[in-house]
């Protein structure tokens, strides 16, 4: 049953992004911060990622009494970031991103007063205004939170991987692969955010996506009848992968950086929101499951090689695409 639905997703989910190309696990967001330096005067760091190698048309706009100096730019890695002064009231009036309901991108907001009090938020196409006026809902750290379900939930590439495993692996030892995997991608996203041990983003991406090909020729073999390093020790090779994926989950948190002091709380609320939206991702493939075997088993192997196809198609469209872009 398990192996049944992974495939199924895989199929549907592979023709879905395809067309998304390289930013198949992309997710970063722009980021937004204003530290008050002194009373009603605020240091601006607008991080915006550059799409294509072009700059996005997201402009934030502050209270209409806000008077800003002109912004200093610089590169940073594949990201514009402008620095400025604001002088006004940032408690009082709305401040919002002109532009983003155009995107698929979500803008990090963190105000940061001078008496400690701080304002994080996500601003989404959907929502892209926050009231200074307003209590902000939530604690301030639930924005990595927010953040880590969003960049798993739509991080294809990852979740492609979690399911070629199960294409693989049988009910029993699932949980033990899937912890594995778990474990691998915290260990290098921890060392990646609080150790600064970074590789290249290119070749995580690249190896990122030969992950795919490889579980879906492991998949192939096995339903050929064939014995399969990764079908006799799904934990290990799950292990040495979930370390490639774990820097691929950093380049989020890399491009936001952590609060100050509060790193270790805001890395563990960003890696339990991946956990979390993993979670609701297999949940959702288990109830699938059983309404697809009940409505019509005898299309399982169908399914299952059709699957199998496209995790390997998708990897290597992703690698091809990615080995180009370095």
């Amino acid at each position: 049953m398990i192996r049944l639905i992974q495939c199924l997703l895989c199929f549907i989910l592979v023709f879905s992004v395809l067309p998304q190309g390289a930013n198949a696990h992309e997710v970063n967001p722009a980021y937004l911060e204003l530290q008050e330096i002194t009373e009603k005067n605020f240091a601006v760091t607008w991080k915006q990622p550059l799409k294509d190698g072009k700059r996005l048309r997201l402009v934030p706009v502050f209270p209409s009494d806000c008077t800003q100096s002109d912004p200093n730019l610089r590169l940073a890695g594949a990201a514009i970031v402008e620095s400025s002064q604001l002088g006004c009231d940032l408690r009082q009036g709305e401040l919002r991103i002109d532009g983003l309901q155009r995107t698929l991108t979500d803008v990090f907001v963190r105000i940061v007063y001078q008496d400690g009090e701080t304002i994080s938020v996500l601003l989404r196409p959907s929502a892209a205004t926050i009231s200074l006026e307003q209590p902000q809902s939530g604690a301030p750290l639930m924005a990595y939170f927010s953040l880590g379900v969003e960049h798993i939930i739509f991080g294809y590439d990852h979740l492609l991987f979690v399911l070629g495993l199960c294409l693989l692996v049988s009910a029993r030892n699932l949980f033990q692969t899937i912890t594995a995997f778990t474990v691998a991608h915290s260990i290098t996203l921890a060392l990646a955010t609080l150790g600064n041990i970074t590789l290249p983003g290119p070749p995580v991406e690249a190896v990122i996506a030969v992950s795919l090909i490889l579980l879906a020729r492991e998949a192939l073999t096995l339903m050929a009848g064939g014995q399969t390093l990764t079908a006799r020790l799904p934990w290990l090779v799950a292990f040495g992968f979930g370390l490639i994926h774990g820097f691929g989950f950093a380049g989020a948190l890399s491009d936001i950086g952590l609060p100050q002091n509060q790193e270790a709380w805001a890395l563990l609320l960003f890696n339990l929101g991946v956990e979390i939206g993993q979670i609701v991702f297999v949940l959702f493939v288990f109830a699938l499951s059983w309404l697809i075997v009940k409505a019509r088993r005898s299309s399982e192997r169908v399914i299952r090689t059709a699957a199998a196809y496209s995790v390997g198609v998708a990897g290597t469209y992703w690698a091809i695409e990615r080995l180009l872009s370095f």
